[in-house]
């Protein structure tokens, strides 16, 4: 959430930033809005300063043996109007607020101009897609292909039968090379790179949602329950693992925190319909890794960059060819002031597609939350800035590995870091 004083000190400035990613800011609404808060406030000083004065004449009547009556009506009546003004007063500050739950991150200076990702700007690429000598296929005719033992190592009939649409049943080594992925990112992400490994509940409250920027906003997106209990099915670690700061003023040592997690994740998919409905790339149900930091302010810049090494570093031990590019205004994430997005080649599609956004959310997070650390130079509680990133979404991963290490028998060449996860199984048969 952006800073109400900084909406109210300097809301033109805002609006041409926001501009940037087709935001309309509406400055004359928050300038009436602001105009009756203050007249509200000066009316409950004054009221108060009244009522004060009243009392004290009820006191001094009093002790002079007077009746006190007329001013005691008085002051009830003060009281009564003082709770009306109060109680606008809450009124407007809920409506502020709700509006800027809905307002989304300042973009940084330097993210690119655009509406939409054509205008992302390409930061580099690694590594050459391969060239075939045969016709590649695609991640669901070789998962169809490969030996299970009890049926077809990549089912999405089966999940079909059980659940629906956009879920997959995985069997034998297809399975274990989609769990040894999953274990190799977080060994190297704790071991190498210094994050400590987490685990925590995959199911959250509305607050915890709504600290990290998916609600209200995108309340569609996600699966609701109801219960006994209001809570939601996590869409992305990121939610809870970010909300360990919550309602939290963390000691300078503690910073920077960084943790890894590995879960599952379940989105809707409201926004994607008939978008990616073959096979895994778009799902209700995937697993992803994920990369979280609690820094200071000074350091959010420098950290990004880091954490996405740290993601990009899964990808050049897997071997796998892609490409980073920094998103355009029109292409930013709600919460974000800067992403990077990692794109992977696959090679049935002939492009890179997404397999990790890497984001420096600054203090919008944290002022949803709560967030923040004590800065001993000030000696008082400050907002921390927040950071997250896949390191990396595992089925994309999977779909990048079976395509891009596949032979011309429809066997799958395990990438050797993997190995070791695998028994020292070298190919998929």
């Amino acid at each position: 959430m952006l800073d109400p004083r900084r909406i109210r000190s300097e809301p033109e400035l805002l609006a041409g930033k926001l501009e940037k990613r087709n935001f309309r800011l509406d400055v004359a609404w928050l300038g009436k809005l602001d105009a009756r808060r203050k007249e509200i406030q000066l009316a409950a000083e004054a009221l108060r300063n009244e009522r004060n004065v009243r009392s004290r004449e009820i006191g001094k009547a009093r002790r002079e043996g007077r009746d006190a009556t007329g001013i005691l009506e008085s002051v009830s009546d003060i009281k009564s109007r003082l709770e009306r003004a109060e109680e606008e007063l809450r009124s407007l500050q809920e409506e502020l607020r709700g509006y800027l739950l809905g307002v989304p991150n300042i973009p940084a200076d330097e993210v690119p101009p655009g509406n939409d990702d054509s205008a992302n700007r390409l930061v580099l690429q690694w590594g050459s897609p391969r060239e075939f000598d045969f016709p590649p296929r695609d991640h669901v005719i070789i998962g169809s292909g490969l030996s299970s033992g009890t049926g077809e190592a990549l089912d999405f009939v089966a999940a079909s039968r059980m659940t629906g649409a956009r879920f997959v049943v995985m069997q034998g080594a297809l399975a274990r090379l989609h769990r040894a992925l999953g274990q190799f990112m977080l060994d190297l992400h704790s071991g190498r790179h210094g994050y400590s490994e987490i685990n925590v509940p995959f199911l959250v409250n509305a607050d915890s949602l709504t600290g990290t920027g998916q609600l209200p906003k995108f309340a569609d997106d996600l699966f609701h329950l109801r219960g006994k209990q209001d809570w939601y099915l996590i869409p992305t670690a990121e939610v809870p693992v970010s909300n360990m700061a919550r309602e939290q003023i963390l000691d300078a040592a503690a910073l920077p925190a960084r943790w890894v997690c590995h879960s599952p994740c379940f989105r809707q998919e409201a926004g994607g319909y008939g978008i990616d409905t073959r096979g895994m790339i778009r799902q209700h149900q995937f697993e992803k890794v994920e990369l979280v930091q609690i820094v200071r302010p000074e350091d959010s810049r420098q950290a990004l960059e880091e954490l996405t090494g740290h993601a990009e570093a899964v990808l050049q031990a897997l071997e796998l060819p892609y490409r980073k590019v920094a998103l355009c205004g029109g292409d930013l994430g709600f919460s974000a002031s800067f992403t990077y997005d990692l794109e992977v080649w696959i090679p049935s599609q002939q492009c890179y597609r997404e397999i990790s956004s890497c984001s420096n959310f600054g203090d919008f997070q944290a002022r949803r939350m709560q967030a923040r650390w004590r800065n001993p130079a000030a000696d008082k509680p400050e907002f921390v800035h927040t950071l997250n990133g896949s390191g990396l979404a595992i089925g994309r991963s999977l779909v990048a590995v079976l395509e891009n290490c596949q032979d011309a028998d429809g066997g799958v060449m395990v990438p050797e870091v993997l190995r070791p996860y695998m028994n020292g199984v070298e190919r998929l048969e």
